[in-house]
């Protein structure tokens, strides 16, 4: 029998402390040399074992946007010893056995983004590479590396504790709906079997974990943290103070009770009133402790301040694409308060925006340009959203029991402090450092607040846009924005009106690039034929678009998987066929020849064959052209190229006594798959 465990709600503002007694960094002296990868570099470091094993499905790169780097510099800061065992082969455990075993636990993440959107794209097909992966290569890391990962630690070492964190465990750790496989999973925890389960940015956690277990404490005694869940057995009973939420079987079977339970779920995401959650799964249940405190902005400068090399590891001889990306850029803050349902930012990231100094960011800016390879161009200062820095809510005693789900939608909440100030005086300070010639923004931009500063619309424009800008309006339909928790579509018209003459009164030729999502819940045929037109009205002709992927955990997803909106319960349209979905993809970019068809039959089921023709709204012409027969004919080709039948190869038919198959009993006609 489990004694009751009693979690007492944390003061307004608190932060987490677990972190505090990092050392104060009075200069950034770049780190000389990475972690340990191997037996030999453990040993060249004068170990001869280490204290946690950290096992990841990324490329290991020393650089505080990767999360093993952050995390195993966290805990060398603290006096303990960090392997390092990347994109491991999973077919056996002799990885695992690395560096022997693990004087604490292993630590498991599937890398910065769960491992299925890693893999499939939104139609599920296999993505032709890999960013988190030297030369971009596919096929480095398991489907749901997660309980890969957690299965062979157990077989490496029986007993050392296996700790499981990252994103993908961030959104799966409850039931959830997997789009891949097209069902309601229950928890990871009980699939991959780890002790105890890291939600969120883990720093904190990981830094209390180690400490804990190292005064002697066992696993089942960290099960009062905060940010962490974990799976009771059939004799244990769940917790007096935790909220129950809807069963894993009622989820499964009832879509009205998923629904209800992601409301619930996402109810308690502020980490200063959420309560405990309790999910049953048949007669076991899973815990999900309220989520972990934000961190303050010491320890953020503390955590970005520590050594690094900023490169990735000495042993890969190919460039890793997500490196390439933002090696040159710097994170000035975490968090996100938009509340989008299609974006699992605040899921994992939580909603208050935790901040840098500026003096931590300049002096990372000053480190980055004496570098022998900097160019002179920082590719990027921001985070989630680039203009939410040092903003929060100006009533800390308001903030502790609100459980709105979005500081910008409906409207912006008066109470939030939307103050650009502290962000200009950054920019401005930033691009006056020696050897700095430009300095970008491109992090996502939110538009509804950027327009209440006219100052920050002047300094973006003029002296942070590389020529084009991105930005994410989404789509143009209110039900649809409404759905997503956007603002409306006149909020993007407003901004790029201020953009064009900012633009030209600094005598500068830039453009704006929207992004649009196509088949997001709510969105039907008429509403992206009102996408297409917009499109064609404003000139906009986007070369990338993007199709919604229901990740794990979002309320579209819920939207997406049950039809109905989880905080109002009124039905929402989805296009949940692959069909529907390539008609909506192809409506953004009705311009393209070979998507000529798509979009005719489109405009055919919404009965808007006035869009067809010769006419100056007309968004395809009334005869297809050339390219566009010659892609159909391509693409027929493609898919009706090859066999019919499976034959056995070498084996010929003849005629008279059949032939017995030479196949193994047992094995099945492919038994050299994988």
């Amino acid at each position: 029998m489990q004694l009751p465990i009693v979690q007492r709600p944390p003061a307004p503002g608190q932060t987490a402390d677990a972190l505090a007694s990092l050392p104060i960094l009075t200069s950034r002296t770049p780190a000389a040399s990475p972690l340990p990868m191997s037996a030999n570099e453990m040993r060249e470091r004068g170990w001869d074992e280490v204290d946690v094993v950290f096992v990841t499905a990324d490329a290991y790169v020393d650089h505080p946007s990767f999360a093993m780097a952050l995390l195993g510099r966290v805990l060398e800061a603290t006096g303990f010893r960090v392997g390092i065992v990347s994109q491991p082969d999973w077919q056996s455990c002799t990885a695992w056995q690395t560096f022997g075993r693990p004087r604490l636990f292993f630590a498991i993440s599937g890398g910065n983004m769960d491992s299925m959107i890693n893999h499939y794209t939104a139609n599920r097909k296999v993505r032709n590479s890999d960013a988190y992966s030297p030369g971009g290569r596919i096929g480095l890391r398991p489907d749901r590396a997660t309980l890969s990962y957690c299965q062979r630690a157990r077989e490496a070492f029986k007993g050392v504790p296996v700790i499981a964190g990252g994103v993908e465990a961030s959104l799966r750790r409850l039931a959830h709906y997997d789009y891949w496989s097209d069902k309601v999973r229950r928890s990871i925890l009980l699939d991959c079997k780890a002790d105890l389960l890291v939600y969120g940015m883990g720093e904190d956690a990981i830094v209390e974990i180690a400490r804990r277990l190292e005064r002697g404490e066992t696993v089942r005694d960290l099960r009062d943290m905060r940010g962490v869940a974990y799976a009771l057995g059939a004799s244990e009973t769940p917790p007096d103070d935790a909220l129950v939420i809807p069963s894993f079987e009622q989820v499964r079977d009832d879509k009205h009770a998923f629904a209800e339970a992601t409301k619930m779920i996402h109810n308690e995401t502020n980490p200063y009133n959420a309560r405990r959650l309790v999910q049953w799964h048949d007669r076991q249940a899973v815990v999900a402790n309220a989520p972990p405190l934000p961190v303050s902005q010491a320890v953020m400068d503390k955590l970005y301040g520590l050594a690094y090399t900023r490169q990735p590891h000495p042993s890969y001889t190919e460039s890793i694409p997500a490196y390439e990306m933002i090696k040159d850029s710097v994170t000035i803050m975490r968090g996100c308060f938009g509340g989008c349902t299609f974006c699992s930012i605040t899921t994992h990231q939580g909603r208050i925006i935790q901040s840098r100094s500026k003096e931590s960011i300049l002096g990372e800016l000053r480190e980055m340009s004496a570098a022998p390879d900097f160019k002179g161009t920082v590719s990027d200062i921001g985070g989630p959203t680039a203009n939410m820095y040092e903003m929060k809510c100006s009533k800390p005693e308001v903030e502790a029991v609100c459980r709105r789900q979005s500081c910008v939608h409906p409207t912006i909440c008066k109470l939030l402090g939307t103050d650009h100030g502290p962000l200009v005086e950054l920019m401005k300070e930033a691009r006056d450092i020696p050897g700095i010639k430009r300095v970008l923004v491109a992090s996502g931009i939110r538009m509804d607040l950027a327009r209440l500063s006219p100052e920050y619309m002047r300094e973006l424009v003029r002296h942070h846009v590389g020529g084009l800008l991105k930005v994410a309006p989404e789509h143009t339909d209110p039900g649809v924005l409404d759905k997503m928790r956007k603002p409306s579509n006149d909020d993007f018209e407003k901004f790029t009106e201020v953009f064009n003459r900012e633009s030209k009164a600094a005598g500068k030729k830039q453009h704006i690039v929207p992004y649009f999502i196509a088949s997001h819940p709510g969105s039907d045929l008429d509403a992206m034929i009102e996408l297409a037109v917009f499109l064609k009205r404003t000139g906009y002709r986007p070369d990338q678009v993007q199709d919604f992927i229901p990740a794990p955990f979002d309320v579209a997803t819920a939207m997406y998987y049950t039809g109905i909106d989880p905080f109002t319960k009124r039905p929402v349209h989805v296009a949940s066929k692959l069909r529907d979905r390539k008609l909506q993809r192809a409506l953004m970019q009705f311009f393209k020849p070979a998507n000529y068809f798509e979009v005719r039959e489109a405009l055919r089921q919404a009965g808007r064959q006035d869009l067809i023709g010769s006419g100056c709204n007309a968004l395809i012409p009334a005869s297809p052209p050339p390219e566009a027969l010659q892609a159909r004919r391509q693409d027929a080709n493609a898919r009706f190229r090859g066999n019919y039948v499976h034959t056995i190869p070498g084996e010929k038919k003849k005629k008279g006594k059949r032939k017995e198959s030479r196949r193994a009993p047992g094995k099945g006609y492919r038994p050299d798959r994988r």
